[in-house]
């Protein structure tokens, strides 16, 4: 019976959503391009799920409101994720917040969502500064006036009906989460309060009443409770599988699951409402679902609109009805965008309650906008536009072409392109009107000059070049905004790239050279000569003091190396140094990072090409040699060699054959076991070599990355889980060290307070939960009211050598050139055993 019941269930949330029509698709290839936009005909109602991180976003429950039901919906996010781990390359801070960022575009577009932000450049002041615990830390950091006040706008600028943030106000969330549900819910008021932010009002919004706001909670906390679970057709999976396939797109941190069709339910709360919902828990309860339910609540003396209202929307239905024939939806999408146009203005001119007018005003625009989307996908017109060059520098003239070919069966008339620029850019070019028949082509090229003072590149900017598509049909103009292949960036005529970028100088043993290479690259077009030169601190000295650099065309590449003399006596702390290159009379100081993935294409990143040095004294054994397994998501081995360690990073091949003995101390990067299956694969080896005498340092890993609890280490250890109740993220958290006498924290550098102080983000993350008696303790500390945790560094002997496990964040104190972090870290892998 139950297999019966289970068949019955299976078939049940497979048949659903399957539009009719008297025009038929092939079987197995639905027109999901067309569906996309006429699905959202059906319904006026506008969701907004905020968060605080990208990835943050509900997928399943987004993807089931806007491809399942058509709900217009956005994902608004407070940060890029900057201070978020990086499991596709080295890029961290605001390089990983661009990755994030666009991931987070690509994953919305899978499930029908808008992305939004509301940091709105690098370095925001809404930056992710790492994990909190506290709400009221994160809001003192990013700071209250700046943070509510781009929420609000956003509000009155998107005009949701439905407000839901992604996680709860609770002490075992984040606290990034917990603020921006905070918020979400003071701006349910807020947001309809004209005293609040007056100034938007004055430039033009209006105040905006978000009708309801519900909260995620658990089944039995739930008021209302939808189904979500189902197979849909035409996208040929299910709601939470197309959630999953979105959430593929966050490959930096790792996201994605492979899911069955199963039945699921999003549970909500009702914690606000302005609205009557005369009893119902239905989530739409009190909302005008669509034109017929707007023309419902129209008062008596505008009983001629609530006639257009319903007409409009029988015929919104009966454009989805005509899915899946292309031609009958552009015929029908043409005359419904000339009754919009003339309701919008009756609308305007009717004598009727504001804030009802004001609403009706805003439908009519987004059904506008759809409308606009659905005839021209149903037009079949294809839009192929593309610069000459992609990557362009200031006073550039390049060539940009946008080709339309009309692969529908209707004429399109007065077809036209036109390129959207910055101000302050020149185009010209022939533009005029096409007449396309069908399967024919027509192209238009450009002429396109980047102004001399023109803004460069930002990956937050829009596209400097966009092309604006139109034509028209019975009477109604279609107009869209198409994106050029590939990123057009403007970017200074050379970048350059520093090796290192972060130096430190050991003030015990003051080097009496450094090294640094400069990587020059030439962006413009043809040949070029670039004089690079770095100026550093007074009392240093540098050789040679500048290298002409020759082009003989664009985007080579070409190295020189400089010498830096640091002063013998050098002070203790940060020093800069500074690099620039001089192109026909010009200057340019930027690095240019190129940032490129398949799943979200290339983007770039300037900043400020220089050097970043601090001087310390930090202590050194100078036979100590290291073996490092570098995991790909840290530069740990590379900083310190730079500080003339002696590391050799371990290969596949040394892992499985080399002699591991000749290496006093190995050390593990963050997360390798997850990285490199290599390592888990000779796991027994590195314990041979422990056993041997060797000294084993493994830094952190969470606990899903391949780590076994009663076997990846020689004594059983567990890292903590749920992991956002096993760490310090109080960076300045007091720190008690509980065998001052070891080794740890006295050979080769004395550990004292000071080299505590000044740590970035946190402590540390993913804290060991529960470990075998053969581990020694050596450090306490904790979050403010909290428990303190005392796994911070763990060791144990095990037969003649030592294994050290830390989850003390000493990747990203060494790479923000934080000199307490290389003394102990340094202290660490330089243990040998003598108590």
């Amino acid at each position: 019976m139950k297999k019966i019941l289970s068949v019955l269930l299976s078939l049940l949330l497979m048949i659903t959503l399957i539009p009719f029509s008297n025009s038929s698709a092939k079987a197995n290839e639905p027109d999901v391009d067309l569906w996309n936009v006429v699905k959202p005909l059906g319904t006026t109602v506008t969701f907004v799920n905020t968060g605080a991180h990208p990835d943050d976003e509900r997928s399943d429950l987004l993807a089931y409101l806007s491809r399942g039901l058509g709900v217009k919906t956005a994902s608004l996010i407070a940060n890029r994720g900057e201070g978020g781990q990086n499991e596709i390359g080295p890029e961290l801070d605001n390089g990983l917040g661009i990755i994030r960022s666009r991931e987070m575009i690509e994953a919305a577009k899978i499930t029908g969502v808008k992305a939004y932000h509301l940091s709105e450049t690098t370095s925001d002041e809404i930056y992710d500064f790492g994990f909190s615990k506290s709400p009221d830390e994160t809001l003192e950091k990013w700071g209250e006036e700046v943070t509510y006040e781009r929420l609000i706008r956003f509000i009155r600028t998107y005009q949701p009906d439905i407000v839901m943030p992604s996680f709860l106000n609770v002490d075992t969330q984040h606290g990034h989460h917990r603020l921006i549900n905070i918020l979400s819910e003071k701006a349910f008021k807020d947001a309809a309060d004209p005293t609040i932010f007056p100034n938007q009002l004055k430039e033009g919004l209006n105040v905006w009443q978000v009708k309801k706001y519900y909260l995620p909670v658990s089944k039995d906390e739930a008021t209302t409770s939808i189904e979500i679970g189902m197979y849909d057709p035409i996208y040929q999976m299910s709601y939470p599988q197309l959630g999953e396939a979105s959430r593929y797109m966050h490959k930096s941190q790792g996201m994605g699951n492979d899911i069955p069709v199963a039945p699921r339910q999003a549970h909500l709360k009702l914690a606000h409402t302005a609205v009557d919902t005369n009893g119902s828990n239905d989530l739409f309860a009190g909302i005008p679902y669509n034109f017929t339910d707007w023309a419902n609540v129209l008062p008596k003396n505008a009983n001629d609109l609530k006639v257009q209202f319903t007409k409009l929307q029988n015929d919104l239905d009966s454009i989805i009805d005509a899915y899946p024939s292309r031609e009958a939806v552009f015929t029908k999408t043409q005359k419904a965008l000339k009754d919009v146009e003339r309701l919008l203005a009756k609308t305007e001119e009717k004598n009727i309650d504001e804030a009802l007018k004001n609403d009706l005003l805003h439908k009519l625009s987004l059904k506008s906008e759809q409308l606009q989307e659905a005839s021209f996908v149903a037009s079949s017109l294809d839009v192929e536009a593309e610069a000459k060059e992609n990557i362009l520098t200031k006073g550039q003239t390049t060539t940009v072409t946008v080709t339309l070919t009309n692969n529908g069966s209707q004429t399109l008339k007065n077809a036209a392109a036109e390129l959207i620029v910055p101000e302050g850019w020149t185009v010209s070019g022939n533009s005029s009107n096409l007449k396309l028949s069908a399967g024919e082509s027509g192209t238009v090229a450009f002429e396109v000059t980047v102004p001399e003072n023109g803004d460069f590149y930002h990956a937050y900017v829009d596209p400097a070049i966009q092309a604006k598509v139109s034509f028209e049909e019975k009477g109604a103009k279609t107009t869209q905004v198409k994106q050029l292949e590939g990123t057009v960036a403007v970017l200074p005529d050379v970048g350059l790239t520093l090796s290192p970028e972060d130096i430190v100088v050991n003030t015990a043993k003051v080097q009496k050279e450094v090294p640094v290479s400069v990587k020059v690259k030439n962006f413009r077009s043809g040949a070029a000569t670039a004089n690079v030169s770095l100026t550093v601190p007074e009392g240093w000295g540098v050789s040679p003091s500048s290298i002409a650099v020759n082009f003989s065309k664009k985007l080579v590449e070409k190295e020189v190396k400089f010498t830096l003399i640091p002063p013998a006596d050098i002070e203790d702390g940060k020093f800069e140094i500074d690099a620039a290159a001089e192109v026909n009379g010009k200057t340019f100081d930027a690095t240019v990072q190129e940032i490129s993935y398949d799943h979200i294409g290339t983007f770039y990143y300037l900043y400020g090409a220089k050097v970043n040095g601090v001087a310390f004294e930090l202590l050194t054994d100078p036979n100590l040699k290291i073996g490092y397994i570098d995991s790909g998501f840290d530069m740990v081995a590379d900083y310190l060699a730079n500080t003339g360690l002696n590391i050799t990073k371990l290969t596949e091949a040394d892992l499985a054959s080399a002699d591991l003995s000749q290496y006093d101390t190995i050390v593990t990067g963050i997360r390798a076991y997850l990285s490199r299956p290599d390592l888990k694969a000779n796991n027994e080896r590195l314990k041979e070599y422990v056993a041997n005498g060797g000294h084993l340092v493994v830094q952190y890993h969470k606990p899903e990355d391949g780590w076994n609890k009663d076997t990846t280490a020689p004594y059983p250890l567990t890292i903590g889980s749920p992991s956002i109740k096993w760490r310090v993220t109080d960076e300045n958290a007091a720190v008690n060290v509980l065998k001052p006498a070891s080794p740890l924290f006295n050979y080769p550098n004395k550990i004292g307070d000071s080299d505590w102080a000044g740590w970035v983000q946190e402590r540390g993350l993913y804290y060991p939960m529960a470990w075998a008696p053969e581990y020694e303790t050596f450090v306490s500390m904790q979050d403010p009211g909290e428990a303190p945790f005392d796994g911070g560094i763990l060791m144990a002997k095990y037969g003649e050598g030592t294994y050290l496990y830390t989850n003390l964040v000493f990747y990203r104190q060494i790479q923000g050139q934080v000199p307490g972090g290389y003394r102990i870290f340094t202290n660490l892998i330089s243990y040998s055993g003598q108590e």
